[in-house]
């Protein structure tokens, strides 16, 4: 996907609303010192020229943004016009990199407030007369409290839970905390104070530290659920057609790549999910609001590979960008993936061949 434009920032895909249509499509941002450009991708290759340009000359940028109860990893910018942009990133490690990476071009010319946004960030500093009351009280409002979903842990179904992250999140952005590291300590008192408590693996043995900042998990995978709805509430019937066990394993690695079709041979971009114990990979459509695979695959005896950048291998249809890779299942089915980068490629076969 890479094109020369002069003192790129960063580049990458990320989902974009749409202005009048309020859909949601995937979009290939690059971020420059004053603006932020984003293009179409057509057959699995980016346009040559920019379908939008974001001016950051007198942006203000939201993030944590929890406007959209389906998006958690959003960014939002507003311009000086006061047009809004709403970004979505695929983790919330890329939503905090691609945050820091947009706020630094904006005060780029103010290195004054870039001191002071590094020092807000590593800061710790609780505000003045917090009542864990007040914000549990907040956090239970069916309107603007915080999200409760389902979720899966080594095979248990658990309802109305939160995730670690997403705590964090609604925490900064109700303005309880101006850090994550404020946020988690904040958590870490609702915890001690018996308002929440952790549901699954991950949380759970966290409690076993002794400092409060390592035993509440800024973390996408680490659940937790307030202290009154403490029953387990599991089941044996999962809703979509993929079984429990094989989305339950740890996430290795997460991403947006480009994937062909195996009917039309088409190209589209998708999130791509790697877990292992077990090993599975999984895909999902990034403008959907569900969060449900729409593909996955057990990697137990898959074949992955590199692909030469010299011409169309067999098998790959359009006149594709590069970077691609192959995974040949078990079954002998053939999965052909184009990554943004070589380096992105090596990344993800390195990660995927210890599984198979």
């Amino acid at each position: 996907m890479m094109q020369e434009e002069a003192g790129v920032l960063k580049e990458g895909f990320l989902v974009k609303r749409g202005h009048v249509v309020r859909n949601w499509k995937v979009r290939w941002f690059v971020l420059l010192q004053d603006k932020l450009l984003y293009y179409k991708i057509e057959g699995g290759k980016k346009e040559p020229s920019p379908k939008g340009r974001i001016l950051l000359d007198g942006c203000t940028i939201t993030c944590p943004c929890l406007e959209y109860e389906n998006r958690p990893l959003l960014i939002k910018l507003k311009t000086k016009t006061n047009t809004d942009y709403f970004l979505e990133c695929c983790s919330r490690e890329e939503r905090d990199s691609w945050a820091l990476d947009i706020t630094g071009a904006i005060h780029a010319g103010h290195p004054v407030q870039v001191q002071e946004l590094h020092r807000m960030k590593n800061s710790f500093k609780l505000l003045d007369n917090i009542s864990l009351h007040d914000i549990v009280e907040r956090m239970y409002d069916s309107n603007t409290g915080i999200k409760l979903t389902r979720n899966l842990d080594q095979g248990n179904r658990y309802k109305e839970t939160f995730t670690g992250s997403s705590l964090v999140d609604w925490l900064i952005s109700n303005s309880f905390a101006v850090s994550r590291f404020e946020a988690v300590t904040l958590a870490s008192m609702l915890m001690d104070e018996n308002f929440i408590r952790p549901v699954g693996t991950r949380s759970t043995e966290a409690m076993r530290f002794s400092d409060p900042s390592e035993k509440f998990l800024d973390d996408s995978t680490a659940l937790y659920m307030f202290a009154e709805n403490s029953k387990k509430n599991t089941s044996s019937k999962e809703e979509v057609q993929f079984n429990i066990s094989e989305l339950s394993g740890t996430i290795v690695k997460q991403g947006f790549l480009v994937k062909q079709g195996h009917k039309r041979k088409n190209w589209k971009v998708r999130r791509f999910v790697l877990r292992a114990d077990p090993a599975f990979l999984h895909y999902y459509d990034p403008t959907k609001e569900e969060n449900k695979p729409v593909g996955g695959f057990s990697l137990r005896g898959c074949l992955v590979s590199a692909l030469e950048d010299n011409g169309v291998p067999a098998g790959v249809k359009g006149n594709v960008q590069g970077n691609l890779f192959k995974i040949i299942t078990k079954n002998d089915i053939h999965y052909y993936i184009q990554a943004s980068s070589k380096a992105e490629r090596v990344q993800w076969i390195e990660a995927i061949k210890p599984l198979t």
